[in-house]
């Protein structure tokens, strides 16, 4: 055999073998392993932290920090049902106004960034002043449970789980008629909670006569709470 043949190559490693030698391999300064390690710990951290913002914003203390919302709806919130009762059940501001659903509850959280600017301005920050924004405020929040069925009041109330007959004669009448018409919570309930403003009902029937006259913004809004606009609009009256 000649001095000068070809050695034969080295076998090429393994996938895995190749995975871990790259895993541990240095950058210009820190190896991968080191790097994944980090990002995901700071990934951890990040989303715990994210998680933590939202629970803290999706509380009734929260809602309340503000005068605005605690001197006045907070105030008629007290004297309702929804705060007091004898079953010491209570559905406090985020189970009626913050979705469940992940998705939704971001759509909702983004569009609250809105009510946090005319904090800053000033918008409401009287009675007066409030009370004069009643309307527009009661007709957004009317459309928006229309809309979506009254998804958040469904969260405890539902028709399936009602027992007519177990209601006082008034409800236990209207309920069937409700559910066989299409009607949702808040076309009977628009003043469950709060007070509501002058002309309530003149009002909600402008709102649902103009439920599809809205803007760009609100209708990427609908899309994304997978409000249904056409159903809501096809209910009778």
């Amino acid at each position: 055999m000649s001095d000068n043949a070809t050695p034969a190559p080295a076998p090429k490693p393994g996938l895995i073998k190749r995975l871990f030698k790259w895993f541990f391999s240095p950058t210009a300064r820190y190896a991968w392993g080191t790097i994944t390690v980090v990002a995901f710990a700071a990934g951890v951290i990040f989303w715990g932290g994210f998680n933590w913002a939202l629970e803290v914003t999706n509380t009734e203390k929260f809602c309340i920090s503000c005068h605005e919302m605690k001197d006045n709806v907070f105030m008629e919130y007290r004297n309702t049902v929804h705060y007091s009762n004898r079953t010491g059940v209570r559905a406090s501001c985020p189970d009626c106004h913050v979705p469940k659903e992940w998705g939704h509850k971001m759509v909702r959280k983004i569009q609250a960034s809105n009510e946090v600017l005319h904090k800053i301005l000033g918008t409401i920050d009287t009675k007066e002043k409030f009370d004069a924004h009643r309307l527009d405020m009661s007709k957004s929040v009317w459309r928006a449970m229309k809309t979506t069925d009254s998804r958040e009041c469904r969260n405890c109330h539902k028709f399936d789980y009602m027992e007519f007959s177990a209601q006082e004669p008034r409800a236990s009448k209207i309920h069937p008629v409700a559910l066989t018409q299409g009607k949702t919570c808040i076309d009977c309930h628009q003043g469950i909670a709060h007070k509501l403003p002058p002309k309530a009902k003149e009002a909600y029937q402008d709102m649902l006569d103009n439920i599809d006259n809205v803007g760009v913004v609100q209708r990427v809004i609908d899309f994304l709470q997978d409000a249904d606009v056409a159903k809501a609009k096809a209910v009778p009256r």
